[in-house]
């Protein structure tokens, strides 16, 4: 007899960037010259001050311990100064803050904390796989919100049906957005908060790419807006704006009760985050102003790079304010999968499609710019050829 697989697991849809590294190394052992735009992974090095911080931390046995769920007290009350600093916003370190093993463990865990069976989490498609992931695990039913232009890709919680907000325990918004790049205005983000006020909804607001932000703009948080401490949870990661990935190292702030409930949770999954690095996170974020001026220096220009070169190959880009990716809507009847596919198969870009964040975005294929310049011209130049054929 085999062992039996949970319900749960089957339900789960398929994950993108579980599938694509096999066939890359198999495209790279054949020697073909891959381009990888795929994935959202920032490829500058980290802070100069993270590398010395966390060498230093090494040494420390005490670094090495369990940190359970408080962590490292300094890495909480530099949290708090961040905040503090950037939004204007003031937070307890004890009860108000949680470290995370990078804020995707957060999310998906968030889901746990606030639904189960019977309820109905919001979760926006296309979106960040951990949120449909979370609710499919939490027992909750997922209810999709398509992004579309039609809303500027936003959420727009008025629209849904009342017997939908009625039995809805969270909901899941993310922006600056991925990988719409979409970015949601501050009376959008009043109307949502007096939504989820009015009907008791958890609201979990993945902000990971808060600093990664162009031409002036400047992105908010939640908690600037009025009422949201009383429904929100902010989560916030070190990987985009400061290029720790790999690092795992987030953080969520908020809501007192529901920061309790998350920690709970948690306390029962894993032992917090490398001691280490959130020593080594302290001088990131005390000095996170400098030190993401570089980063955002850096992707702009390859933005304005990316957009001329692939306007030139005859796509229809519109410039983002914001994060790491360009959005790009391919011809009517063009399948995105399809469309990906031979880009990476016959001329060696490796893209996501947008299929690969659901039926929603279909018709849509994620550039990731995570290479230089010339590469990221080099890439377009090899997709005008793909388009040209379709």
């Amino acid at each position: 007899m085999k062992p039996h697989i949970a319900e749960r697991v089957r339900q789960l849809p398929g994950y993108p960037l579980a599938e694509i590294p096999r066939r890359k190394r198999e495209l790279i052992a054949a020697g073909v010259d891959l381009i990888d735009v795929g994935a959202g992974d920032a490829d500058g090095p980290p802070p100069r001050a993270a590398v010395a911080s966390l060498t230093a931390a090494l040494g420390d046995p005490a670094m090495s311990r369990y940190g359970f769920q408080l962590g490292l007290p300094a890495f909480r009350e530099s949290v708090v100064r961040y905040h503090q600093r950037r939004f204007g916003t003031a937070f307890d370190p004890l009860a108000e803050v949680l470290p995370l093993i990078g804020s995707k463990e957060g999310l998906a865990h968030f889901a746990l904390a606030t639904a189960g069976p019977g309820d109905v989490a919001i979760v926006p498609e296309p979106g960040y796989q951990c949120y449909i992931g979370g609710a499919i695990c939490s027992g909750a039913t997922p209810y999709i919100y398509p992004l579309t232009a039609r809303t500027d890709f936003l959420v727009e919680l008025g629209e849904l049906p009342r017997d939908v907000l009625a039995r809805t325990r969270v909901a899941f918004l993310n922006y600056p957005n991925n990988p719409t790049a979409a970015i949601a205005p501050r009376d959008y983000l009043e109307r949502t908060v007096a939504v989820c006020r009015e009907h008791g909804i958890a609201l979990a607001y993945d902000n990971p790419y808060v600093e990664l932000t162009f031409d002036g703009y400047v992105a908010p948080s939640i908690f600037e807006i009025e009422g949201a401490r009383e429904v929100a949870v902010e989560f916030h990661s070190c990987s985009k704006s400061f290029a720790m990935t790999g690092w795992r190292l987030g953080w969520a702030v908020g809501n007192r009760e529901l920061i309790a409930a998350l920690q709970t949770v948690k306390s029962y999954t894993d032992t917090g985050p490398f001691m280490a690095i959130q020593r080594a996170a302290v001088d990131v974020l005390d000095h996170a102003e400098a030190l993401v001026g570089p980063a955002v220096s850096r992707f702009q220009s390859r933005r304005d790079a990316a957009v001329a070169a692939f306007r030139r190959a005859g796509f229809d880009v519109t410039p983002p304010r914001a994060t790491m990716y360009l959005w790009i809507p391919l011809p009517e009847g063009v399948a995105s999968a399809e469309f990906s596919r031979q880009a990476m198969e016959e001329e060696g870009v490796v893209t996501l499609p947008g299929s690969a964040f659901g039926a929603s975005a279909e018709g849509y294929v994620r550039v990731a710019l995570t290479v230089s310049e010339a590469r990221l011209e080099e890439a377009a130049e090899r997709m005008g050829r793909v388009l040209a054929r379709a």
